[in-house]
This record gives C-alpha cells, structure tokens and sequence, in this order.
C-alpha cells in the first residue's frame, strides 16, 4: 500500500507542474530535438526539475526515473521509485494542442500504487491509489463494460492496425481515435469514455505506468501486447507494448495480435 500521503504529494506535484507549463504553452517556448526520442521544450525541462526537486525533497528515499534526468542505476536499489513524465504529448504541447498532461506514478517493488495524470488545459485531474479505486476530479470512475473487440472505440496510431500485427492479417474493424499523451489515452480507457487503448511498439515506463494503476483501479486491465502484466522500475525501463481495456475486452485484443 501506498504511504498515506504518497497520492496526495503527487496530486501537489502534478498542479504545481500545470502551473509551470501554463506559462511556456503557446509562448514559442525553446524547443530541441532529442537524438532518437523527439522533441522536447524548455517547459519539459522546467517541470522536470521542479518535480525532482519537490518530491526527492519529500521522499529522499525514493529512486528516480524521468524521461528529462539521465538515468542512474541508484534508482534500482531502491523499493519505491517515483516514475515521471513531466510533460506527455509534447508535440501537442509545440502544437498547441491540450492534449497534453503530466503523469506521475509511485512504484513500490514494480507496482504502481499512487499516481496522478493531470491535464492543466482541461482542469481533469486523473488520480488512483492502490485499493482505493481511480477518480477523475474527486469523482469515481469506471471502465467500459464493452467485451466485443469489433466495433469497439479504441485510443491508437494508425500504424497498430497493420495486417502484421494482427494474427492471420486480421485487422480488426474499431472506431479508432488518437490522442498525443499515453497516459491521457490510458486515462479515457479508465474513465470510460474509450473501450481500449493500445500500443504495440516497446513503450517507456513513464508513459504508462501512472494511467496502469488508473486503469486497473478502475476496474480495467493492462498488459504488455502478449498478456503480460506490467513491471515497473526494470533495470531496461520499458515494456513490450501496451493494451489497456476492460477485463473481458483486453483477452479479446491481445488473443487477436499475432
């Protein structure tokens, strides 16, 4: 179980990180490539380093693995980590878009058990404490109960309804839509507005791993593309994909993909 406070230290963290990207968004903030991991903002690097501040000051025990800090094998060595994406869906962010968000997770021993996915631009505070349920704004929240993969509305890129994904070529008929953030995608699955998101490139730990235990709170699943369940705080931080549903519907996806 999560430290009393873990959940509402995050809740802290992740208004006071909108607060901060509130003052970059649409002010043409400094932007930069990052050799094979896309673009990133000054505004990245500002709530990075607020949120490393903020919560290592409050949990000097804890590791640290953030898409922003260069990673460090201190962190393994530690039974709680904090895995953090200070801004998710940054090209929505260069964009102008809103949809883009900051997710936050505690992991203790490679389970989520606090996080927060928060969207400054939409006020839709995402939140989920191990065996306390998941809430969007203080509201419970609860998954789809959709089990039927065709027809379903599905959080995805196009290129994951390639026929070689999928087991005999067969691509399944969704209503697919997108968002920029993973962990809004996973959070809209969580909240009940999608039947599915997936993902099924290797995808990194801190895309993911605050909306897992959103979802799962939520009454949901979420696996790596062959079924498996998440790990977090790996010694490699990423995992094989990403499908995220309701029980019955997540079997279904993943007995589909090749």
């Amino acid at each position: 179980m999560p430290e009393p406070d873990d959940l509402a230290l995050l809740v802290d963290a992740a208004q006071a990180a909108g607060e901060i990207a509130r003052r970059f968004f649409r002010q043409s903030p400094r932007t930069w490539e990052k050799p094979g991991a896309g673009p990133v903002t000054e505004a990245d690097i500002a709530v990075n380093d607020m949120l490393a501040a903020d919560l290592l000051g409050a949990r000097p025990g804890y590791g640290w693995l953030s898409e922003e800090t260069p990673d460090s094998p201190d962190r393994l060595d530690a039974a709680r980590a904090f895995v953090i994406d200070p801004l998710d869906g940054t090209r929505a962010f260069i964009e102008g878009d809103h949809n883009w968000a900051h997710s936050l997770a505690v992991v203790d021993n490679g389970e989520a058990v606090a996080a927060v996915v928060y969207l400054p631009m939409a006020d839709k505070l995402y939140a989920a404490a191990k065996g306390r349920g998941a809430t969007l704004n203080g509201t419970h929240i609860t998954v789809s109960s959709n089990s039927e993969f065709e027809g379903a509305s599905v959080l995805a890129t196009r290129p994951n309804f390639e026929p070689w994904f999928w087991a005999g070529a067969d691509v399944p008929r969704v209503n697919r839509q997108f968002r920029s953030s993973l962990a809004y995608r996973m959070s809209l699955v969580a909240e009940g507005r999608f039947d599915a998101m997936l993902t099924l490139r290797p995808t990194w730990e801190w895309d993911v791993a605050a909306g897992a235990l959103i979802v799962g709170e939520a009454g949901g699943r979420v696996s790596d593309r062959k079924g498996a369940q998440l790990r977090f705080n790996a010694t490699l931080p990423q995992v094989d994909g990403v499908v995220a549903a309701g029980p019955g519907l997540l079997e279904s996806i993943v007995s589909r993909l090749a």
